[in-house]
This record gives structure tokens, sequence and C-alpha cells, in this order.
């Protein structure tokens, strides 16, 4: 009787899914769209005594960082931008409704071209970036899902704090 062999695994292939698995991750913890699904209106701007930031600030701060990774993976001509100033928005509350909505949708949508930046194996994702100073597309990758994890986390904390938090 012989031991039968486990069918090999296509690593790449695999590492690309777990990748695109990550950027929305809630398996060990809430994922963004969790974290802002419901949020009162009030809520939005309301820093919370002994945090730093409003749900507004964080969501737009997720948004703006996101994106600034997208774009420094896909264009060459990437500026790098100033932080703190160009990271977070300097008032607590969204000027509106739709800047509200908005930010959520470009959220959303940047971290879509982000899975298809980890699908497309045309793209080596151990490849340095060629505009960049030895970031690889696998580490801009594991940044922006560790970032967004991490600020997460911090929206959830700012809505339990204004007590307008239901756990799932």
């Amino acid at each position: 009787m012989s031991a039968r062999r486990p069918k090999r695994v296509n690593r790449d292939e695999s590492l690309r899914a777990h990748l695109k698995k990550l950027l929305d991750w809630e398996g060990a913890h809430v994922g963004f769209d969790a974290a802002v699904k419901g949020i009162s209106p009030a809520a939005r701007g309301a820093v919370p005594e002994g945090l730093d930031h409003s749900a507004w600030q964080l969501v737009e701060h997720l948004r703006r960082a996101q994106h600034d990774i997208l774009d420094f993976c896909r264009n060459p001509r990437y500026a790098e931008l100033s932080f703190p100033a160009d990271y977070w928005p300097a008032e607590a509350a969204p000027p509106s409704e739709a800047s509200w909505k908005e930010s959520i949708a470009a959220f959303r949508r940047d971290r879509e071209e982000l899975k298809k930046l980890a699908e497309d194996t045309a793209l080596d994702l151990f490849a340095r970036i060629p505009h960049g100073t030895g970031q690889t597309y696998l580490r801009e990758l594991l940044l922006v899902a560790d970032h967004n994890a991490y600020h997460v986390g911090q929206l959830v904390a700012v809505r339990r704090a204004l007590g307008d938090w239901k756990s799932a």
C-alpha cells in the first residue's frame, strides 16, 4: 500500500486568494462594511472623550490612505502626500451627507481595485514597484490591509464610546 501524496498547491494562486480576502477580512475582527453600517449621523462628527478622532475622520483617513497606496502601486507619476495634512480631515464632522456617502463608496471602490491588483497574475507580487524605493506590491497590499484593520478597530471603539455600536 503506497501513501498518497497530497496535491501540490499552487502557491501563487493561493497567495493571491489570501490577499484578496485579507483586504476585507472579517474572520478575526469586524470589517469596514460592518463598522460603518448604521452609524447615526450625530455620531459621525463626535469625538468621544479620551479618543483622538471622530468616525468621519477615521473613515476619511481610511479612504485617503488606501487611495494613496493604490495610487502608489499603479501610477508611475505618483507624488508622495504630506503627512498628516493630506491624510486626515481637519474637521471632525463630514461637510455633508453626500460627503459621508461618497467617502464610504470611494473606499469600497478602491478596495475592489486593490483586490484586482492582488488577482492580476501578470503582476509579480514580489517585484519592486518601479517608481518606489524598494517596496513590493506584496508589501503594499499587506500594508493597506494592516492599516485598515487598525483604524477599523478605532472606528468601532469610537462607536462604542458614543453608545452607537450594536455588536452582531
